[in-house]
């Protein structure tokens, strides 16, 4: 935990004082090992970052004064679709992609997903948040990412994907591409990468009509999880 990200029900006062119990308390106490008078470094959700003094601690709560005085990181100009991964994976994939910089992930349907990823309780609103909660703890960032879910292929490719990829470079991940994907690109990118397995050729087909480029990494095979930070790094 780099930054402890904090919420508007974590104040006990007008703005400079907060307290803290649960998993933020129990991780401070317990890692950091703070003293009264040490500092941390925080950030108010969807706002600034600096920095908490420590002005009562005991085995029950953790206090703070707290002032904020810079910007978080900016986001990464990224658009995210990634094939709904299997459950244990997907908390990676949401935790790392937040901790890269990406503010939207769409979460997608395709032949080769088990329909039943789709019940999983890791797609809980209140799951998928704690994921992203971790991964804006590693990186010092306070933006939350945006998450949607689209279980029907064929739809969210033919009415919801043109304007989301409108005005953007269109790249699909697909090992068997003749191109390599591009690195250090300036605009703004909407990324498709497939399940384990890959996608399959019609909805390459379906992707490729819209105007998207298929790419690939090299010769390896990898994991989504390995996948999406490889294509990250490697476009910006």
């Amino acid at each position: 935990m780099n930054l402890i990200l904090l919420f508007s029900d974590d104040f006990i006062d007008d703005g400079k004082c907060v307290r803290l119990s649960g998993r933020r308390f129990e991780h401070v106490r317990k890692v950091h090992r703070v003293a009264v008078g040490d500092e941390l470094c925080v950030g108010l959700c969807g706002g600034l970052i600096g920095t908490g003094r420590v002005t009562v601690l005991n085995e029950k709560v953790l206090e703070m004064n707290v002032a904020f005085r810079s910007y978080p990181p900016l986001p990464l100009p990224v658009t995210l679709a990634l094939a709904l991964p299997r459950p244990i994976m997907l908390k990676r994939v949401l935790a790392s992609a937040t901790s890269m910089g990406v503010k939207r992930i769409i979460l997608f349907h395709s032949h080769r997903v088990e329909k039943s990823f789709w019940k999983s309780p890791a797609l809980n609103e209140a799951h998928i948040k704690e994921q992203l909660i971790l991964g804006l703890e590693q990186a010092k960032d306070t933006l939350l990412p945006t998450v949607e879910l689209k279980p029907l292929f064929k739809p969210f490719v033919e009415d919801d994907l043109p304007a989301m990829a409108k005005d953007t470079l269109c790249l699909v991940a697909h090992p068997e591409s003749a191109d390599p994907c591009p690195s250090n690109v300036a605009g703004p990118v909407t990324l498709v990468v497939g399940p384990e397995g890959g996608l399959i050729p019609y909805e390459i087909e379906k992707l490729r009509s819209l105007g998207f480029l298929s790419v690939h990494l090299g010769k390896r095979i990898l994991r989504v999880e390995t996948a999406v930070p490889a294509l990250l790094s490697k476009l910006f």
